[in-house]
């Protein structure tokens, strides 16, 4: 039988399962880092349907972009621009913790989700129960992704190390 290629020393079996290991913990943390993304996209929606006076909008935004939304509807058409300028960089940062999160940047995650706790307590002035739930389930959902750097550290200093070992 023709060998295909594949070592089954122990070494190479548990270089691939520290292989395996962190591609998981990456999945993970990219699907967790996701929610950084996710709530940027839709609080922009959210402003162009407060801009276009629409009566719905999504309980995932933010609470800073509807007092941004507010404030534009009450100076008129050059505040929307404003608003749209304001709420796109709201989005950016969002963004860039989303991209800095899904690398395994602690500073992204504390940060960004820091911010959005303070986002959520925001939502206090508005009564809005429901999207604050949703800011506590999201955030329990971002945590998930928080809890996983120690893992990746690890796997990423023994890879490094080359002091890989399969009891994880």
């Amino acid at each position: 039988m023709a060998d295909p290629g594949f070592s089954y020393t122990a070494s190479g079996t548990s270089q691939s399962v520290a292989i395996e290991q962190k591609s998981r913990v990456l999945q993970a943390l990219k699907g967790s880092a996701s929610w950084f993304l996710m709530i940027a996209g839709l609080s922009v929606v959210n402003s162009i349907l407060a801009m276009s006076g629409a009566s719905v909008r999504f309980i995932f935004g933010l609470g800073l972009s509807q007092i941004v939304d507010a404030l534009a509807h009450q100076v008129g058409s050059t505040g929307y621009v404003l608003d749209l300028i304001i709420n796109g960089i709201i989005a950016g940062v969002l963004v860039l913790f989303w991209n800095f999160a899904r690398k395994g940047r602690k500073w992204a995650w504390y940060l960004g989700m820091a911010l959005y706790a303070v986002d959520g307590v925001l939502l206090l002035l508005f009564k809005d129960y429901l999207a604050i739930a949703f800011h506590a389930y999201a955030l329990y959902r971002m945590s998930t992704g928080l809890k996983l750097l120690p893992t990746l550290e690890r796997l990423e200093q023994q890879s490094a190390t080359g002091a890989i070992s399969a009891s994880y």
